[in-house]
């Protein structure tokens, strides 16, 4: 029985191991951005807002409990990281596509995200400071 020395050739698109330049990549679904500059820039934007948005996520949000049982803020806070991890986890598959501009948006996306959570966090204690309050925690 003889056997192929070398693998079958396929149609299929070879991952890219190495960073590189150019629209001409394949983000997270077969066929897109799909080779046209117009959906390129669509997806850099796309993959800039999902790590701005994983690292407003990552601050945790203090449930208020109104009369309601501490299950439901906690299911809340689950949600909430879910949908965080959901988001870190498309941004990685994103950057593994070895596109450079992919690669730097995400960085400029997640420091975008943290300047913003950073900002709120500095306008709460000052307003905390302001108001009078003795205990400030900025949490910066």
């Amino acid at each position: 029985m003889d056997m192929p020395m070398s693998p079958p050739v396929s149609n299929e698109m070879v991952m890219q191991m190495n960073f590189y330049w150019g629209k001409d990549v394949i983000i997270l679904f077969q066929g897109w951005p799909s080779n046209n500059l117009a959906m390129y820039i669509l997806a850099l934007a796309f993959v800039f807002m999902l790590s701005a948005a994983t690292e407003v996520l990552s601050v945790p949000q203090v449930v208020k409990s109104s009369g309601s049982s501490p299950m439901i803020g906690l299911l809340i806070q689950a949600t909430v990281y879910a949908i965080k991890m959901g988001l870190a986890y498309l941004v990685m598959l994103s950057v593994m596509s070895y596109n450079l501009g992919i690669f730097i948006v995400a960085v400029a996306g997640h420091g975008l995200g943290f300047l913003v959570v950073k900002i709120r966090a500095l306008a709460a204690a000052s307003a905390a400071n302001q108001a009078g309050s003795e205990f400030v925690d900025p949490k910066v």
